[in-house]
């Protein structure tokens, strides 16, 4: 005879956690949809967008060319930046006075200054020094070069990028620094950790946890505002389509080309930021936020 209590047929079924409908977020979906969908069928529909050209200069020699200076100068100039603005960050950070205020100075200077207009007068940096000369102070002079011959137009506009980013960076890392709590400085302290060390070994691993988001906005901003070179004649990805413009007159289809190649940087730099922050979340304690809620629901229906 089957017993009442575990027999299937006499048995509650398992009570089920069911999610709240809502309706609100569905509509609003599908409004965003409907809005895509016209905007894409509009611009794919539409002659004047030009799409075999688009097509036909997408992989020109020139814009890749273009490219490749655009992602050098970037890369050198973030390289430079970040390496400035860790020094920066710490002589903002330090006890002594004047390094204090030459940082806090440098920082002030080269944020209210326009890159624009940093190009431009690093450009024109022959009209204020025609010459460059290495001696002693106040004494003769052993080496002198023409300014033209050492700040060429690739040099302006890696220096000026370098000279603008790295005022930024400094507040970024400075940021990431104070974040650190401080405890782990007097805990460094008491194992008799040397300055450097307990920098390179307790601080700057954990302050990299908040840095790395805004410090990779940043990247991407320089991907971004190496267009702003263009105004000297350096021939990066802009400039490079501007040359072509100017001879065909296909402007919209040589912009729409630029801004594919911004878009596949930025992808590019999104994914690589995605593992960056995996590295530096390493080991910390709990479980991601999906998991966290996967677990919850067994514990909520094991205990029905």
């Amino acid at each position: 005879m089957p017993d009442p209590v575990t027999s299937p047929e006499t048995a509650d079924p398992p009570a089920r956690i069911l999610s709240r409908k809502r309706y609100g977020t569905w509509a609003a979906g599908v409004v965003v949809v409907l809005v895509v969908a016209l905007v894409l069928r509009s611009a794919f529909t539409n002659e004047n967008f030009a799409w075999p050209a688009f097509g036909h200069y997408l992989f020109d020699p020139a814009i890749l060319a273009g490219l490749g200076r655009t992602v050098e100068i970037a890369v050198i100039a973030m390289a430079l930046s970040i390496v400035a603005g860790i020094i920066l960050a710490v002589m903002r950070q330090s006890q002594n006075k004047v390094l204090n205020a030459v940082s806090a100075a440098y920082i002030w200077l080269f944020r209210a200054t326009p890159l624009l207009v940093l190009l431009l007068l690093l450009y024109n940096l022959a009209a204020l020094y025609p010459e460059i000369s290495l001696g002693i102070p106040l004494g003769p002079s052993l080496f002198t070069v023409g300014t033209n011959a050492v700040i060429t137009v690739a040099g302006a506009a890696i220096i000026g990028l370098t000279l603008h980013e790295a005022a930024y960076c400094a507040e970024i890392f400075r940021a990431g620094l104070v974040s650190v709590e401080h405890g782990q400085r007097e805990a460094a302290e008491a194992l008799g950790m040397s300055s450097v060390l307990m920098m390179r070994r307790i601080i700057l691993p954990q302050a990299m946890r908040a840095i790395v988001p805004p410090l990779t906005n940043q990247f991407v901003n320089v991907v971004k505002t190496t267009s702003i070179i263009s105004v000297i004649s350096m021939p990066e990805l802009l400039y490079s389509a501007q040359i072509i413009y100017a001879r065909t007159y296909e402007t919209i289809p040589l912009l729409l080309v630029v801004t594919f190649w911004y878009l596949v940087l930025t992808a590019l730099l999104t994914v690589g930021q995605h593992y960056v922050e995996q590295y530096f979340n390493r080991g910390r304690a709990g479980i991601p936020a999906a998991a966290s809620r996967k677990l919850s629901r067994l514990t909520l229906e094991a205990g029905r």
